[in-house]
């Protein structure tokens, strides 16, 4: 069988990992019950899977357990926060704070508030992809209703400083709210220290299946929920819950907090080599702050070479992404390297557990 291209896209996706594969696979067949009928032994087995998941879960971001919400992933838990606020504060409150690099989620969600009367600050961000902070304490100005900023941006891993910027969004009223997809399960979140009301995540970012994600819901926030129907989660999305999804996600928790500071360090090292080669050999230019960034992702120019045409020369070597958004078959501009006022078009390559050289890495390089 011909070796499969090296895998570097795991900010799209990650593996299951086998242990959270072995925790999940009894809650297809032997433990099947409906979490929600626990008037016999079937149900409460399900319900007790259910409560460990999200211990787990909360565990690694110092919550509590009744304070997290499944959905089917972090698009879902951000339409479901964001929505839900407006409709819960409309009548007082309804402007929105976020940042143009934020991930399509979170802006196409925006917009489309802004059609039914809300308003949105979209803030600008330097070279590196950090807000400005003057800017930021200008719109806070504005009595928002919730500031909206990701933790770490999914295309060049840039980590904003959501502590400070959550503290600000406080002192003037308003609720934070950070999309973590990319950071929950790769480095420490404490959502009280960091003053976090809301915060999304998706299990399939840490090795955990697709389709079940979750949204941590302060316990004095109210949100209008979007799905009705039976009163289930707090009453914020009613439905039958995926049980073994959610036992994945909390089986990649428990793993993620025990791994992740180790998994940190081999990744980082991995990634600074590589880059450093590069620029060393005139090779490339990084993307994005070399200081606030995640230790997985590489965002980079290729010198006198197209992303595109690097990744089609390369596709049987190596498994990337451009970090440009694709419609049918036109090639659009990344709107977050945009934003950094950054015009080629650039290659992200993210690192995962598996991911031991970058051997071929080097080997594609030479062939530019």
């Amino acid at each position: 069988m011909k070796n499969k291209p090296l895998y570097l896209d795991y900010a799209a996706t990650t593996p299951v990992d086998a242990r959270v594969l072995e925790a999940m696979l009894p809650y297809f067949t032997d433990k099947f019950g409906n979490a929600a009928s626990t008037t016999h032994i079937h149900g409460e087995e399900a319900k007790k899977a259910v409560d460990r998941a999200s211990t787990d879960i909360s565990d690694l971001i110092n919550a509590y357990p009744d304070e997290i919400i499944y959905t089917s992933g972090a698009t879902e838990a951000i339409n479901t926060a964001l929505k839900g606020l407006y409709w819960s504060h409309s009548l007082t409150r309804s402007h929105i704070i976020t940042v143009k690099t934020e991930h399509k989620a979170v802006l196409d969600t925006c917009r489309w508030l802004e059609e039914i009367g809300s308003e949105v600050t979209y803030l600008n961000v330097d070279h590196q992809g950090l807000i400005d902070w003057e800017e930021y304490a200008s719109a806070l100005k504005l009595n928002p209703l919730v500031v909206c900023i990701m933790h770490a941006n999914n295309e060049t891993g840039v980590i904003q400083e959501i502590g400070k910027i959550a503290q600000l969004a406080k002192e003037s009223g308003a609720y934070f709210m950070t999309d973590a997809t990319q950071s929950f399960g790769k480095m420490d979140i404490d959502v009280v220290k960091q003053n976090i009301d809301l915060l999304c995540f998706s299990a399939h970012k840490i090795y955990g299946p697709k389709g079940i994600g979750g949204l941590y819901i302060k316990r004095n926030i109210k949100l209008t929920p979007l799905i009705h129907g039976g009163g289930h989660q707090r009453n914020y999305r009613s439905g039958t819950l995926n049980v073994p999804g959610i036992v994945g996600l909390g089986e990649a928790s428990k793993i993620a907090k025990k791994e992740m500071r180790e998994d940190a360090k081999k990744l980082q090292k991995l990634r600074d080599q590589l880059e450093h080669q590069l620029i060393a050999d005139n090779m490339a230019r990084v993307n994005g702050s070399l200081t606030q960034r995640l230790p997985n992702i590489s965002n980079f120019e290729i010198i006198n070479c197209s992303a595109d045409e690097f990744l089609l020369r390369n596709k049987n070597l190596l498994s990337a992404s451009t970090g440009s958004a694709c419609s049918s078959e036109v090639i659009q501009h990344s709107h977050v390297l945009a934003a950094m006022n950054i015009h080629s078009p650039a290659v992200r390559l993210s690192f995962g557990k598996a991911t031991e050289t970058a051997f071929a890495l080097q080997l594609a390089f030479q062939r530019i």
